[in-house]
């Protein structure tokens, strides 16, 4: 069986079929390129013509880094803090991320804005560490929904912070490209925890959030 390898984006092969020691983003690339092979037969595609030939392998490398998400602990990401007695809010905002809808397996893109109030002691995450927490639940199969509420019950379970606010804004292929064909309509979800509930300090967030 071969892996995909997001970390070092290379596919990697075991003679046993098991995964390699210690390789924590597992795809099985040859069921891929079976299956997207007969997709191509199923549409009434010739798998064997110059221009697809390779596209099954293309497409499983790209669906192991596209679903990389799957095999990745946010408490790897979330599990560094730093102590500064920090007591305010801290927000990223226009996080670009790139997600699949689970319904059709087409892209829906966007931006995160996360947010949250530290606990008590003051600690914080690095701020790349929320861009990386948005990536991890980004390359799953998704709906922008859960999405969402993923990542606040994330900060929460790891940070512990006395507060949490997640606001997503996207565009899904899925309503732009087929089906109702609305392209440009944005969908805009958010998660509130703990004091963002408190209509000023939500109002606060909700400030820094579209102040552009």
């Amino acid at each position: 069986m071969t892996y995909y390898d997001d970390e070092h984006d290379s596919v990697r092969g075991g003679a046993s079929g098991a995964a390699p020691e210690g390789d924590e983003f597992q795809v099985d690339l040859p069921r891929i390129e079976a299956a997207v092979r007969e997709i191509l037969l199923a549409i009434g595609e010739d798998p064997e013509r110059s221009g697809l030939l390779d596209t099954p392998k293309r497409v499983a490398k790209a669906y192991g880094e596209v679903f990389a998400g799957l095999h990745q602990d946010p408490a790897d990401v979330l599990g560094v803090t730093f102590d500064i007695a920090h007591e305010e809010m801290v927000l990223v905002k226009d996080i670009p991320f790139y997600s699949t809808c689970e319904h059709h397996l087409v892209p829906f893109h966007g931006s995160a804005h996360v947010g949250y109030i530290p606990a008590l002691d003051g600690r914080v995450t690095g701020l790349s560490k929320l861009a990386r927490l948005v990536d991890i639940y980004a390359k799953r199969p998704q709906v922008q929904e859960r999405l969402t509420t993923q990542i606040a019950d994330a900060l929460i379970e790891h940070l512990k912070p006395r507060g949490a606010i997640v606001v997503v804004e996207c565009e899904h292929m899925c309503m732009s490209m087929r089906g109702v064909r609305k392209p440009g309509a944005k969908t805009v979800t958010s998660a509130v925890r703990g004091l963002l509930h408190e209509p000023a300090t939500r109002a606060e967030a909700m400030s820094l959030i579209l102040g552009r």
